[in-house]
């Protein structure tokens, strides 16, 4: 940053603008009736007085200078220095259309409010104790990730610090005081934690005092599940209630943790613009290394973004930026999709969890289920409404509980009612267990209060045909909490998982990278009920969780852990790593909606952690890059400003082609054919020799020039130009992939994919 050194000049100038907000202020009948609203203000810092020796006392006086202040000190909620240069305030339209007036003015984003996206996993990914990226990276010993969630349960077993190094020199953070919190909870694991609540006050959404801490405490066991996921320490024996048994750990277990609270128990669960700004603001401060968001708000252009804002600010100190996707399910959907951030949709693991029934006739099937008590059933009548429709399918009302108590219920498949309305009708109707089919299961793991199974609606013909025979109807067996590896196909994409395109840049293409997100075991809040079975609360220390949410932190465990072997990379050389080595989803059984799934669902493919230790190549971005980038969006001077939180830039080239690791070429009726620029660094041996190798479907082309990069020294740059046609007869969107492959084994991948609009 250049500073100016004609200091008489520069207080000169730039008090004369406040000066004359005083004067403005001052003649103004605002009516004091006004209602006051948060605005989130960003300044201009260049015109920040040298009187005033901090931004904050700056801010505090332009908020008393404006018309009928009150307090001034209370109307200031946060003043910004890292992620934005501003404030946020309570203000009325008159104050803040005066503070407008200034010629320090950027830009204004009313308070607006996020939502969440909301074991096995580390073995899934491929890691293991003695090869590979975990004992090369130390277990990311030394790192520090910053998570900004719900809050944590500091007192988890994943939070203890046995076999943690020393806290970093460089750590700038604190464990704060507050309720059912003491800075002496913190410990080598858990190095910081910090609450911001003071929008969502200011904008009269009351903070629950009977289930929520008005501290960094955890109230939900959302941020205590993804500070584990990223980077828990081992814990030995954990299960979900008997499920999924065995040693929890983070993916980055030796990595410190920061949490910044920002979402706190309300009606919503929601979180304000203005708190999700000062967490992220601190964060950067703190000095943590990378930054994981399992959040959103809605989709909307950059300079009104405020965590592209913030992420942009917090790449710009070298941190690196996960954020989910989005739990939305359909295209178009995509959350934190700006090209600096690096935007994870979730996958599944290669892991079950299931009950058996075998009926007395001797079959026997297996379904989905997650009650969570070791039950045994034997010999239970087997009731069907044979004879009624409604009964059938246990539509709502319909069971009589003189017929069904005591019974296992079958309730076939119907579009007139979801499967977990069935299980409610069940319940109700007090019977003993219950069989549901359905090929589009839609229970979360904390709703089974009644001993049931899933199966599909193959096995349908078979049940219903035993238990509308002659003979009297029974289920020999039922067992429940039984766990299977393996399970295929897997990974595929989660149904609910955010797709591409992009709807602010189609042609970048998110989500980067697809990991585990489907029933992920991790710690929780132990504080309030899990789920209630009969008249028992029951609640656990460890839980499946499934989204977005849960699939961010498991890529800024492997950012950590990049990090912590490859301490001169950027975020976007992390970024390339880890999406140019992951491998493609099975598409054959990856289908959404009758849908083949393509690199809009899953962007580069599944996260492969061992493979992004040594990716041959990279496609670095530097601040310079994403300038152009945002030039080339057609940016105006104030938008500019406000996104990129300078005065001064260079729009040489405005271009939106990014050096970014896939190519997505949006076509409209008039363009059959698009070209791309790229530069790669080599990262392998000095002598490396790659080979391009083009795959790509009928009515798609892919040219490549030149098609081999010899390189003669490490970190040596060579570029090449890609060119995409497509037939006019081809499909809305279709793919292929450029590989860079060279004589040591190394094979860097990018996704091509082709979008008509």
């Amino acid at each position: 940053m250049t500073r100016r050194i004609t200091f008489p000049r520069l207080i000169l100038n730039h008090a004369l603008p406040w000066l004359l907000l005083l004067l403005l202020g001052s003649g103004n009948a605002e009516s004091r009736n006004e209602d006051h609203q948060t605005y989130i203000i960003h300044m201009d810092h260049s015109h920040k007085p040298s009187a005033f020796l901090t931004h904050e006392s700056w801010h505090l006086s332009i908020l008393k200078s404006v018309p009928y202040p009150a307090d001034h000190n209370n109307m200031l909620l946060y003043s910004y220095n890292h992620v934005i240069q501003g404030f946020s305030a309570r203000l009325t339209p008159s104050q803040l259309s005066e503070i407008e007036k200034s010629p320090a003015h950027l830009a204004t984003y009313p308070e607006s409010f996020g939502k969440l996206f909301t074991t096995h996993s580390p073995n899934f990914l491929g890691l293991k104790p003695n090869s590979g990226l975990w004992p090369s990276a130390r277990y990311g010993q030394g790192v520090i990730i910053g998570i900004i969630d719900t809050g944590i349960w500091p007192e988890s077993e994943s939070f203890h610090d046995k076999g943690m190094p020393p806290v970093p020199r460089r750590w700038n953070g604190r464990c704060e005081n507050g309720t059912a919190f003491s800075p002496f909870v913190c410990n080598r694991k858990l190095i910081g934690a910090r609450s911001f609540s003071k929008g969502l006050q200011a904008a009269g959404i009351n903070v629950s005092k009977e289930y929520d801490f008005d501290s960094p405490r955890d109230f939900f066991g959302h941020g205590t599940h993804t500070s584990s996921t990223a980077a828990g320490n081992h814990v030995e024996g954990v299960s979900h209630f008997g499920y999924a048994k065995g040693t929890a750990r983070g993916i980055a277990p030796r990595a410190h943790v920061a949490m910044y609270k920002v979402l706190w128990a309300t009606d919503t669960e929601e979180s304000a613009a203005s708190d999700v700004l000062a967490g992220m603001d601190q964060a950067i401060a703190d000095g943590v290394d990378i930054m994981s968001l399992s959040l959103g708000f809605d989709q909307t252009p950059y300079f009104k973004d405020v965590i592209a804002i913030a992420s942009l600010s917090a790449i710009e100190n070298g941190i690196v930026v996960v954020c989910a996707a989005g739990n939305d399910g359909f295209p178009q959907s995509i959350h934190n999709g700006a090209p600096w951030i690096m935007t994870v949709g979730a996958g599944t693991l290669d892991r079950s969890f299931h009950a058996t029934v075998t009926l007395d006739n001797g079959l026997t099937f297996k379904g989905i289920s997650y009650f969570p008590e070791s039950v045994y059933i034997t010999d239970a009548p087997l009731y069907y409404g044979k004879n009624d429709v409604n009964k059938s399918i246990c539509h709502l009302g319909s069971l009589n509980p003189d017929e069904v108590t005591g019974k296992v219920v079958f309730c076939d498949n119907s579009n007139r009612i979801d499967t977990y309305s069935q299980m409610e009708e069940v319940g109700r109707a007090g019977a003993y267990a219950a069989i549901f089919l359905t090929d589009t299961p839609d229970i979360d793991s904390d709703e089974y209060y009644v001993p049931s199974l899933i199966l599909p609606t193959s096995a349908g013909t078979s049940i219903r045909q035993y238990v509308t025979g002659k003979n009297k109807s029974k289920v020999k067996s039922m067992r429940f909490i039984l766990t299977e590896l393996g399970t295929k196909p897997a990974p595929h994409v989660a149904s609910f998982s955010s797709r591409g395109p992009d709807p602010i840049s189609p042609g970048i293409l998110k989500p980067d990278i697809v990991a585990p997100g489907v029933d992920v075991l991790a710690a929780v809040a132990p504080n309030i009920p899990f789920i209630e079975i009969g008249n028992y609360e029951l609640v656990t220390d460890y839980a499946l969780f499934s989204g977005t949410s849960m699939a961010a932190p498991h890529v800024a465990g492997v950012a950590a852990l990049l990090k912590a072997i490859h301490r001169e990379w950027s975020p976007a050389a992390i970024r390339s790593a880890i999406m140019t080595t992951a491998y493609p989803v099975n598409i054959a059984e990856n289908e959404i909606g009758g849908v083949p799934a393509t690199p809009l669902d899953f962007g580069a493919g599944h996260i492969d952690p061992n493979k992004a230790m040594d990716p041959g190549l990279i496609y670095d971005t530097d601040f310079q890059d994403y300038v152009e980038f945002l030039c080339g969006l057609g940016y105006d001077e104030k938008q500019m400003k406000a996104v990129i939180r300078r005065n001064q830039w260079n729009c040489s080239q405005e271009s939106t082609d990014l050096n970014y690791p896939s190519f997505a070429a949006v076509f409209t009726n008039e363009t059959t054919e698009k070209n791309f620029s790229r530069v790669v660094k080599n990262v392998g041996a000095e002598d490396s020799i790659y080979r391009a190798v083009l795959e790509f479907p009928a009515g798609m082309n892919i040219r490549i020039e030149p098609s081999t990069l010899k390189f003669t020294q490490k970190y040596q740059l060579l570029d090449f130009a890609l060119s995409v046609e497509i037939d006019k007869e081809s499909p809305r969107v279709s793919y292929g992939y450029l590989k860079w492959i060279d004589q040591y084994n190394h094979t860097v991948s990018s996704p091509v994919v082709a979008i008509k609009t």
